[in-house]
Order: structure tokens, then sequence, then C-alpha cells
């Protein structure tokens, strides 16, 4: 395990982390320690805990409005598929009714040919 040293509040805590999650720890604690800087500046000296929670309780509700969008957004990702489900299937019956009409009509046109070249053949009267 990699050992990463971290700085929130001012005060170096020594974590642990997976080989190659150093940057990443890093940068969440600096995150981390915006939260705290941000609420220090707005309250001042409240104590350390205080701050913590705190900041922390202002990390879940962001990470809870994301969720809610997250949600909205797979719904309406959804929602799009089904449309273009729907969309697909329509689009494939049209073209299912436009093959089989053209179908019908080149056996007409072949039928009109076959008489045309029929009374092209017999002799005249």
């Amino acid at each position: 395990m990699a050992q990463v040293t971290v700085t929130i509040d001012g005060k170096a805590y020594r974590m642990a982390c997976e080989e190659g999650q150093e940057d990443h720890l890093s940068d969440l604690a600096a995150r981390f320690d915006q939260y705290v800087s941000h609420l220090k500046g707005q309250f001042g000296e409240i104590g350390d805990l205080r701050l913590t929670v705190m900041a922390g309780i202002m990390v879940m509700d962001e990470l809870s409005e994301v969720n809610r969008r997250l949600k909205s957004l797979e719904t309406e990702l959804g929602n799009l598929k089904s449309g273009r489900d729907v969309q697909l299937s329509e689009q494939a019956r049209s073209e299912e009714a436009l093959a089989s009409a053209l179908s019908e009509v080149t056996a007409q046109i072949h039928s009109i040919a076959a008489k045309l070249n029929g009374r092209a053949g017999a002799p005249a009267n």
C-alpha cells in the first residue's frame, strides 16, 4: 500500500491508499480542504470537529444532488431509448410496407409488359 500525506486545515494527515492512487487521494483531500477553508472563513474558529462535520455534510449534500441529477438523466436516457426503439420499429414497418408495395408494382409492371409483348407478337387482324 502506498502512503500519502495530505493537509486539511493546516494539519498533516498520513493516509494509506492503493498504489497509483496517490494523486487522486491528494486531489480529494485538497478539495475537502477547500470546503473546510470556506466554512472557516464564514464561521471562524468553531472547532476542528464541527468544521469537519459541516464540510462532510456539504460534500454529502452535493453528492445527493449529483445522484438526483444522475437518476433524472438515467430516466431521460431510458425514455429516449424507448422512443428511439419505437421509431425504429415504426421505420422498419414502413420499410416493409414500402418493399411490399414496390414488389406489387413490379409484379403489375411485369404483367403489363407480358401482355404488351403478347400483343406485339400476335398477328394483326
